[in-house]
């Protein structure tokens, strides 16, 4: 009897969680329907593991155990508790809500499943902008890029599982890709740095061909757009040639050791990718009613596309297009999307990392840019009138994701040890007012849909 009610029992609480896991999906479903009307600011939380460094070396025994202490945890994949009680401390016991919070032995391949739908968004024609923010050492560049090997960033194939999200999404989007028509799509990366309030282009090269950081601005163009005259934009057809140029980048990247993190990033790192959508009609009113007519004039276009976009110039003495080559071209245009991958310095206390000279000036430029950042949000968040874009090169740069032209997704990267219980709560206070910013939906970018003919 007892072993047939205790079967009844597992079975109905299968069922009830089977129907709670529904209902969960269900209103995850329409969180993300009210995020996209709304043009919130999704936020994931990342909590990292404790590590070796977390140990506040030259204190005693007791004060190490308390530092080392963990006091950030993921409740459940969406909320996070901060609870601490230190003596002659008031006693924290807090927590926040978040779209998706991960915990510290979840996989870079968890992370990256929450973000791998925004790329899909990508090829519809919305700009998508996805931004790491956190402490120095909460594994941001972790996060964003994947383990860094003595200073070099590792994108070998036996370190896949390790890639961060660069390197995924820029894989994704190629694999996108290659279920489109070919000669449809075309990429294009940029590489900039923000640091001390300046604008690196990361990809310039001298007249041999050496690549080296160049100082660039940024400007307002009349449509009001956030724009970088004359940075580099290098064409790349696969993931392999992509990582290839950002790990070149990448050795120019500003970084000093603090106390806190040996390989602390200096400067706030940019990561474009423009992909350029072909998309060829009559008019754009009538669909090819030849196809072998359609892929044709889809192959003479793609070509005609290409070559123009290689060759930057015009030649008199170039051969006469076919008939079909201008058809094509006339019938051809060109919509543009930008996926931005955001790796932003780390905030810190000046106190706890322990910089002087040249590097106390870097963590001023750092926390006045992050504090700029912060004040946009704010702004727009409050509807005001004017937004402070211009306070900073980092907010100038990311005007358009941050204002509102692109789906931003902020994964903010957390320490669980006490340590760095300030510098915690200050980075889930920031998300918490990222969530509350209503942009307003965010715009697509206009493909002409052809209409099918009689």
């Amino acid at each position: 009897v007892f072993q047939i009610k205790a079967f009844d029992l597992e079975q109905s609480l299968q069922e009830v969680t089977e129907r709670y896991e529904k209902e969960k999906q269900k209103r995850k479903a329409l969180h993300n329907s009210l995020i996209e009307l709304r043009g919130n600011i999704r936020v994931h939380c990342r909590i990292r593991p404790l590590l070796p460094f977390d140990d506040a070396a030259g204190h005693s025994q007791d004060r190490q155990r308390n530092f080392s202490e963990k006091v950030a945890y993921a409740a459940d994949d969406e909320t996070v508790l901060v609870k601490c009680s230190r003596p002659g401390h008031a006693s924290v016991n807090k927590t926040f809500q978040f779209e998706r919070v991960y915990n510290d032995l979840e996989s870079q391949d968890a992370v990256f499943a929450d973000v791998a739908p925004l790329l899909t968004s990508l090829l519809d024609g919305y700009n998508v902008c996805i931004m790491a923010y956190g402490q120095t050492g909460s594994g941001k560049t972790y996060t964003m890029l994947g383990p860094q090997l003595e200073g070099n960033l590792a994108f070998a194939i036996e370190e896949e599982s390790e890639l961060g999200i660069i390197p995924r999404a820029t894989q994704e989007v190629f694999r996108l890709i290659s279920e489109k028509p070919p000669g449809s799509y075309w990429v294009e990366v940029s590489v900039v740095e923000v640091y001390n309030n300046e604008i690196f282009d990361l990809l310039a090269k001298d007249s041999c061909g050496k690549v080296l950081s160049v100082k660039r601005d940024v400007v307002t163009t009349r449509e009001g757009k956030s724009d970088v005259p004359l940075l580099t934009h290098e064409t790349v057809e696969n993931a392999s040639e992509f990582l290839h140029l950002v790990n070149k980048g990448l050795q120019l990247r500003v970084t000093h050791p603090t106390l806190v993190h040996a390989h602390s990033s200096r400067s706030h790192l940019v990561v474009t990718l423009t992909i350029t959508t072909v998309v060829f009609g009559d008019n754009f009113g009538t669909l090819w009613e030849d196809e072998q007519t359609s892929q044709r004039l889809n192959k003479e276009a793609s070509f005609t596309f290409t070559q123009k976009m290689r060759d930057n110039k015009s030649t008199s003495s170039s051969r006469a297009s076919s008939p079909v080559q201008l058809e094509a071209t006339e019938k051809m245009k060109q919509v543009k999307t930008k996926l931005q991958l955001v790796d932003l310095a780390g905030s810190e206390c000046v106190g706890m990392s322990g910089v002087t000279g040249a590097a106390l000036r870097e963590t001023s430029f750092i926390n006045r840019s992050l504090s700029a950042l912060a004040d946009v949000l704010g702004a727009i968040a409050e509807q005001r009138a004017h937004v402070p874009y211009r306070n900073s090169k980092l907010t100038h740069l990311l005007q358009d994701s941050v204002g509102g032209d692109a789906k931003l997704l902020v994964m903010l990267c957390i320490s669980p040890g006490q340590k760095y219980l300030t510098e915690s709560m200050q980075s889930l206070g920031f998300g918490t007012r990222a969530r509350q910013v209503q942009r307003g939906q965010v715009k697509k970018k206009n493909f002409p849909v052809p209409s099918k003919g009689k």
